[in-house]
């Protein structure tokens, strides 16, 4: 679908805000902590070995392309992440115990046999059961990343044919498990890989497949480690009969505030979910309001709803969620938000308490916890309820089983949508804060639908529809109808919404710039920017970001990754190019700096925002300096990795950027839902 970017240039009024002072910077903190001092010997041993190890796989991947073997080429990270779980350790002096040494010599070893049969064209890996380390490109930054598997010894990737007594007996479609691991602030591939070989993990189901995502690293599955973990379930789904109405997640710990979430965000996925301790929203948990705390902005509690459970708690109606916590367990005030988050939308979920217990399963508890799994799972989860409920307060999350919403009234408020069928023709939609919106049907024949009390005749459903609600009014259109209204004006919708962060999870590339800045601090602060971004991403979700000149920018570069521009328009040509498209409320120039109708001192000043492409022909966005705007709080507590800026925000260079953000902020806000 190409969105023409036609914005009109009406300029709205902007919530102006003037951060308090930030106190200076403490050292930076990093993650993983500093490792060790490994032996000089070691460490030339396993630097030759990587090194020889990276040049085996760069021949083996020429020789793979040149004989156009692509399926096997896919499998190459299958290799490939044998060789990152030792060499990252080396680079960033990540080994913190001697015996770690020989975990690398063993990776190293079985990452050999797997490029040996990869040449073979052989992949018994994928024919094994038990535990299988297995690797991925994440389409974020094309880093290679790990996931961990338990496959049942009965499982087979064929059917059994038949014989002259018995027919043929077709491969079944198993139950998946998603497991989220607790916070670790060690766990490297390195760890991570060892820690999945030694142990198949607390609860495995006889006949399911559990799957043990990575997670990109210690980031409660938040931004990119959410990524990674819907990233994991598609390639477990490619690669083995998955029953897609058997899928469980569960975790413990910061894995348990991963499950709430998950939970609450996706729960057209679940058949069960069960959170252990953790947390389940920022301001309590984090006691992030109290008086001795850094002030919160109107915008950052506003963004909360990104990732508070408690916010979409009635999205549990169709999700069965046996929540567990340790009776003596401080986070067992997770669970308890949660009930009360519940009840207050009229939904019940089942609380295990292991008595006496603080952070931990107690064994009574695991087994009756397994057991009720195991019941909830027994059958799948219908595909369609007869009742289904969503609350969402971005179009980051705009899906359930049979729900989709395309357009919100006014994001960051809440958005409701509640489907009923009284009767197998009687459809009833009950909406707040919704424009556009979809409810999947087997067919619309003969079925009579209101829309908040109104009557609507749904037409043709394929290949798509849309209710649409203008003026109060809700009326049918087919995707004819809104195609045409999304390529007419640029809107918010799924993927293309905001905040700057959203930005961060689909594919994107950092833009450097190569020419002279308008000033020396402009210039001075936007290289600083993208050094923190840089090691920031490293740090927290265990990728090295793809970084291009301004000038190697192309035509596909524009539509298919979103881009992060750097500099401003005499230091990068392509923030240049996208200023003189007039589609952003924003000029800048060596005279003036004007956003939105204000002017602010162009010596001393500098924009961050996110805002659609104008010069791509797809559904992308722009950032101007910023990368995720996580500082030093993300290496805290999981439940302060969250959003810290809206849509846009003007930055007064005369205070350094802190601990908390870039510089003072002169003004922040969020766009309208038409981009103005």
């Amino acid at each position: 679908m190409r969105f023409l970017a036609t914005l009109s240039l009406t300029f709205t009024l902007t919530f102006l805000f003037t951060a308090r002072a930030q106190t200076p910077p403490p050292p930076a903190k990093r993650l993983p902590p500093a490792g060790i001092a490994i032996p000089a010997a070691a460490r030339t041993e396993l630097t030759t070995a990587t090194t020889s190890f990276a040049a085996e796989i760069s021949a083996l991947r020429s020789e793979l392309t040149t004989a156009r073997k692509t399926t096997l080429l896919a499998l190459l990270p299958d290799v490939e992440i044998f060789h990152k779980a030792v060499d990252w350790p080396l680079r960033y002096d990540e080994f913190f115990d001697l015996k770690q040494l020989d975990t690398a010599r063993h990776l190293l070893a079985v990452g050999r046999e797997r490029a040996a049969s990869l040449r073979a064209g052989k992949t018994p890996w994928l024919e094994a059961t038990g535990t299988i380390i297995r690797g991925y490109r994440s389409k974020l930054d094309d880093s290679v990343q790990p996931y961990a598997l338990v496959v049942p010894a009965a499982w087979k990737r064929t059917a059994t044919p038949a014989t002259a007594t018995s027919p043929a007996i077709p491969v079944p479609a198993r139950r998946l498990d998603v497991v989220l691991a607790g916070r670790n602030e060690k766990r490297t591939e390195l760890a991570f890989m060892a820690e999945r070989e030694k142990s198949p993990g607390e609860i495995v189901p006889a006949d399911a497949i559990v799957l043990h995502p990575y997670g990109r690293f210690c980031n409660a599955t938040q931004f990119a480690g959410e990524v990674d973990v819907m990233e994991a379930i598609q390639l477990v789904r490619k690669f083995y009969k998955i029953d897609t109405g058997r899928i469980v997640v569960r975790g413990f710990s910061m894995g348990g505030a991963s499950t709430w979430h998950l939970a609450t965000h996706f729960p057209g996925l679940w058949a069960a979910a069960s959170p252990g301790a953790g947390f389940a929203e920022t301001a309590i948990y984090a006691k992030a309001l109290a008086p001795d705390k850094p002030e919160r902005t109107w915008w950052e509690q506003k963004l909360w709803h990104w990732y508070d459970a408690t916010a979409s708690a009635g999205n549990l109606f169709n999700v069965p969620t046996v929540a567990y916590s340790g009776e003596l367990d401080p986070q067992k005030q997770a669970a308890d938000i949660m009930t009360t988050a519940a009840t207050a939308e009229g939904v019940k979920f089942e609380h295990l308490i292991g008595p006496q217990t603080a952070h931990k399963y107690h064994p009574d508890s695991k087994t009756q916890l397994a057991a009720r799994l195991d019941e909830l799972t027994a059958q799948p989860r219908p595909l369609w309820p007869a009742e289904s409920r969503f609350t969402t307060y971005t179009l980051r999350y705009s899906v359930s089983d049979r729900i989709k919403i395309m357009e919100l009234e006014k994001s960051w408020e809440r958005a409701d949508v509640t489907v009923k069928f009284p009767s197998p023709e009687r459809l009833e939609i009950t909406t707040r804060n919704v424009a556009v919106l979809s409810i999947m049907l087997d067919s619309s024949a003969g079925l009579t639908t209101t829309v908040d009390g109104q009557p609507v005749t749904i037409g043709e459903i394929v290949p798509s529809y849309w209710l649409v609600k203008a003026d109060g009014k809700w009326t049918y259109q087919d995707h004819t109808y809104t195609d045409r209204r999304w390529r007419q004006q640029t809107r918010k919708i799924p993927g293309l919404s905001g905040p700057i962060n959203d930005a961060f999870m689909d594919a994107f590339v950092f833009v450097r710039p190569t020419g002279q800045p308008l000033n020396a601090k402009v210039g001075a602060w936007a290289t600083a920017e993208l050094a923190h971004a840089i090691k920031m991403w490293r740090d927290i979700f265990r990728g090295e970001l793809i970084v291009k000149d301004d000038t190697a920018i192309t035509a596909a570069d524009l539509d298919n990754q979103h881009l992060i521009l750097w500099g401003d328009a005499s230091s990068n040509a392509v923030i240049a190019k996208i200023l003189a498209s007039k589609k952003l409320p924003l000029t800048w120039d060596a005279q003036s700096l004007t956003f939105q109708g204000k002017s602010y001192d162009v010596a001393h000043h500098a924009p961050v925002l996110v805002f659609p492409n104008p010069l791509g022909t797809q559904q992308r966005y722009v950032v101007l300096n910023s990368g995720i705007d996580l500082r030093d709080e993300a290496y805290g507590t999981n439940s302060l990795q969250t959003p810290k800026l809206p849509d846009y925000a003007i930055i007064d260079l005369r205070e350094s950027a802190g601990p908390r953000w870039p510089g003072k902020i002169a003004t922040a806000g969020f766009f309208d839902e038409a981009w103005k």
